[in-house]
C-alpha cells in the first residue's frame, strides 16, 4: 500500500526548512502528484499476475525488489547508514518498520474487510495521522485551508472507492480489518514525516527513500518462504513484479522523495488521495469497469480537494 503539511505556511512545516524553495506545483507537489499516479496503477498491474497469485506476496515481492534497488542506486545511502547519534539511528529503524508495516497491515485488512473498504481507511487516515503526529511533534498546527481540503479529498475518495458499495447491500463490518486499515494508514503516516525529517536535515532525498525502503525490504524478506511464491516463475508473474518493484516502488518514492523536499508530509499524504481516482479511471478504461453515480460525484469532489491543496494562495503577502 500505499505510503506533510498541516499548516498553510510550508516555510513553517516544509521538511526542507529554511532551503530556498522552488514556487508553484512544481515545486512538490506535482513530483507527489507523478507518484500517485503510479501507485495508482497497481491494482491494474496486480491483475495481470497468474491466477492464484496471492495479493500479499504480489505486495511484498514488488516491495523487496524495489526497496533493493532504491538502495542499491542512492548514492548517499551509505553514509546515512553511518549516522552517529542514536536518535537517528532509532528514527531510520522506526522509519523502516513503518514502511514494511504496511503491506504486513494492509493486505490483511483487504482479506477481511475488501478492497473498497480497506483502501478508504488507510488512503483516509493517512494525511490525518500526518497532520496530528506533525502537530504533536511541533512541526506545526493543521491551518483551515488544509483540514478543509484533505475532508474534501477524504470524502471524495470515501464516496468513490464506497459508491458500488453503497449502491447494494451494506453488510457487518469487521472491527479486526478496520483497525488493520487504520494501521496501515498510520504506517504511512510514519515513514512519510521520518522521511521528510532526514530530508529536512539535508539528507538526500534518494538516500533516505533507499535506506527505508531497502532495510524494509530486508525486514520482509524472512517471511518470503511463508507465501507462494512459484507465480514468479512465469514470465507474467516476473513481469507483475519487475513492473511493481521499478515503476510503483523505485520511481515512484524516487519521486515521493524529491517531493518531500519542499512538501510538508501531512499535505503530501493528502495528495497521494489521487491514488484511488487514477486507480478507478484505469478500471473504466482499461478493465471494462463501471461506476456508480456516487462514484463519479466522489472522483469530483476528491479533484477539487486536490486542486485546494495545490492551488497557490496569496493573502497581502500571506499564505492561508
Amino acid at each position: 500500500m500505499p505510503k506533510s503539511t498541516s499548516s498553510a505556511t510550508p516555510a513553517r512545516l516544509s521538511p526542507s526548512g529554511p532551503r530556498p524553495a522552488r514556487a508553484g506545483l512544481l515545486g512538490g507537489p506535482a513530483p507527489i502528484l507523478t507518484s500517485a499516479v503510479l501507485w495508482g496503477t497497481t491494482g491494474t498491474a496486480s491483475s495481470l499476475a497468474p491466477a492464484g497469485a496471492p495479493a500479499a506476496a504480489i505486495g511484498c515481492a514488488g516491495l523487496v525488489l524495489g526497496g533493493m534497488l532504491l538502495f542499491l542506486t542512492s548514492r548517499g545511502a551509505r553514509p546515512l547508514l553511518a549516522t552517529r547519534t542514536g536518535r537517528e539511528r532509532w528514527l531510520l529503524v522506526l522509519g523502516a518498520s513503518a514502511v514494511a508495516g504496511y503491506p504486513v497491515t494492509f493486505y490483511p485488512a483487504v482479506a477481511r474487510t475488501g478492497v473498497a473498504v480497506a483502501t478508504v481507511i488507510a488512503l483516509g487516515s493517512a494525511p490525518v495521522f500526518a497532520g496530528l503526529l506533525a502537530w504533536a511533534t511541533g512541526r506545526g498546527r493543521p491551518s483551515g485551508r488544509w483540514t478543509c481540503a484533505t475532508a474534501a479529498a477524504v470524502l471524495g475518495c470515501t464516496l468513490l472507492v464506497l459508491g458500488p458499495e453503497l449502491a447494494g447491500r451494506a453488510t457487518p463490518m469487521d472491527l479486526t480489518g478496520v483497525a488493520l486499515a487504520a494501521g496501515g494508514g498510520l504506517s504511512y503516516a510514519v515513514y512519510a514525516l521520518i522521511g521528510g525529517q532526514f530530508i529536512s536535515n539535508g539528507h538526500p532525498s534518494d538516500a533516505v527513500m533507499g535506506v527505508l525502503f531497502g532495510a524494509a525490504g530486508l525486514l520482509v524478506l524472512p517471511f518470503a518462504p511463508l507465501v507462494d511464491l512459484h507465480w514468479l516463475g512465469e514470465v507474467r508473474g516476473a513481469g507483475v513484479a519487475g513492473y511493481l518493484a521499478v515503476f510503483t516502488v523505485f520511481l515512484a518514492y524516487r519521486l515521493f522523495g524529491y517531493g518531500l523536499r519542499r512538501t510538508p508530509a501531512s499535505m503530501a499524504t493528502s495528495l497521494t488521495l489521487a491514488e484511488p481516482a487514477v486507480a478507478a479511471v484505469l478500471g473504466v478504461t482499461v478493465l471494462g469497469e463501471r461506476l456508480p453515480a456516487a462514484s463519479w460525484c466522489g472522483l469530483a469532489i476528491l479533484g477539487l480537494g486536490l486542486v485546494l491543496l495545490t492551488a497557490p494562495v496569496h493573502t497581502g503577502g500571506r499564505r492561508g
